[in-house]
């Protein structure tokens, strides 16, 4: 008999988040198996950062449920957060610290010591290719760096899921061109959530795409299938009709 299939990594049932009368994520639920690299898209404001945050923990839902690796971010949170590698918005991290007094930090934080903490953060340095700024203090660093630190305390402790809200801000085409790589390469044995603005990212690295507008999923298929959902068979075109359908260009009679 076949093997049964491995419960999903992620998986966000009935996530809602209200502020006042203001609903900014309704009923968003999907699941995200391991090998899956899903692009998750939207315009500003549609609820995507908030999802995000709640999947990680850093944000408690209005009702529904988020769990990670079977735990749920809420009544089992530390074991989540063991399983989970987060690059929120922004990238927060200590300004006057260098990059690898940070990284050894998030070690200690992570509780890893000794060889292990230095193994951990050299690796996570090289993944990242930081070591040119390693002992540079954070506020130093232009964006793109910052970035990249961010990405590297996400990936210390080689967790099962992953969750991007925009990783290559700020990079460079090569830069991105790198993280994209580094993606791709991790993607066969983590879940990973990415996301982006940049509809050939998805296409580049996501094996499925989700769009959210307005709070709610509106679409949910693979880049290539969703691409067909119009006449020009260009995402960007299909992301545009299906949140600002008003203003979406009419297929040429």
């Amino acid at each position: 008999m076949p093997a049964p299939a491995e419960p999903a990594l992620i998986d966000i049932q009935g996530l809602t988040k209200r502020f006042g009368s203001f609903t900014a994520v309704d009923h968003v639920s999907f699941k995200v198996a391991r090998g899956e690299v899903l692009g998750f898209l939207g315009p500003n404001g549609a609820g995507k950062s908030t999802t995000m945050r709640m999947l990680a923990g850093f944000m408690t839902p209005t009702a529904g449920t988020a769990s990670i690796c079977g735990h749920d971010v809420l009544t089992d949170s530390v074991a989540a957060r063991r399983c989970i590698g987060f690059l929120p918005e922004g990238a927060p991290n200590y300004p006057e610290m260098t990059v690898t007094a940070f990284l050894t930090f998030t070690a200690r934080i992570r509780a890893y010591v000794g060889a292990e903490l230095t193994r951990r953060v050299d690796h996570a340095i090289e993944l990242t290719s930081l070591q040119g700024v390693r002992l540079q203090p954070i506020e130093t660093l232009s964006k793109g760096f910052k970035r990249r630190v961010g990405l590297a305390q996400a990936l210390l402790h080689d967790p099962p899921v992953l969750v991007l809200d925009e990783p290559t801000d700020g990079l460079d085409p090569n830069q991105k061109h790198e993280v994209r790589g580094l993606i791709t390469l991790m993607a066969p044995r983590k879940a990973i959530v990415i996301s982006t603005h940049i509809l050939e990212e998805v296409e580049a690295v996501c094996t499925r795409a989700i769009i959210i507008a307005g709070g709610r999923v509106v679409a949910d298929d693979r880049p290539a299938a969703l691409a067909k959902l119009h006449p020009s068979g260009r995402l960007e075109d299909v992301f545009r009709q299906i949140t600002h359908p008003a203003t979406s260009p009419k297929r040429a009679a």
